[in-house]
């Protein structure tokens, strides 16, 4: 859909939540994903990525986020990160807990800010979202694989952005 500018309050919402109930125990919660670049058209899905010392030392993170009510997938296939959901019944929201400085931690932090910065490039990946929208509208592992082409791209591009501008990931977003 359109970006939508209700999205960053969306956001700062859960972030000042999760910082409440997370406090100093965790070094970052940014916005992430495509709801975090200013007029990218998006899926409506709030993407929050919390970044902690060590994805074992999950004292630090499991029960106070499932007491806030977020679902924690403990069946996530992917290893780099932690996985919860929204509560049931609220606005759809992925928080990704990963570790500080790993590389898929870097990684959608990169591309954030990399499209940020670039809105040409922010506008061809919006079109190469929509097109494989199109043709894999009922097929969300079809859509994310047609588009991963671009994403690597877009990657590349960022990484060479990144050593020539001396890019370092700015503060915390909440």
């Amino acid at each position: 859909m359109p970006y939508d500018p209700a999205w960053p309050a969306m956001f700062a919402k859960w972030g000042t939540c999760l910082r409440v109930a997370l406090g100093d125990a965790v070094a970052r919660i940014d916005h992430i994903g495509s709801t975090s670049v200013p007029g990218l058209a998006a899926k409506p899905v709030i993407d929050i990525q919390i970044s902690v010392a060590s994805l074992e030392a999950t004292d630090a993170f499991l029960r106070p986020l499932t007491e806030m009510g977020l679902v924690y997938r403990a069946d996530d296939p992917e290893r780099t990160k932690r996985y919860f959901r929204e509560p049931p019944g609220q606005h759809r929201t992925h928080v990704h807990v990963r570790q500080m400085g790993s590389f898929s931690q870097q990684f959608p932090l990169l591309f954030r800010d990399y499209l940020r910065c670039h809105t040409a490039a922010a506008s061809e990946y919006a079109a190469a979202k929509k097109h494989c929208a199109a043709k894999f509208r009922n097929d969300r592992p079809a859509y994310v694989q047609a588009k991963d082409a671009f994403v690597w791209d877009i990657i590349r591009r960022a990484d060479a952005w990144a050593q020539h501008a001396g890019w370092a990931p700015g503060p915390s977003d909440a």
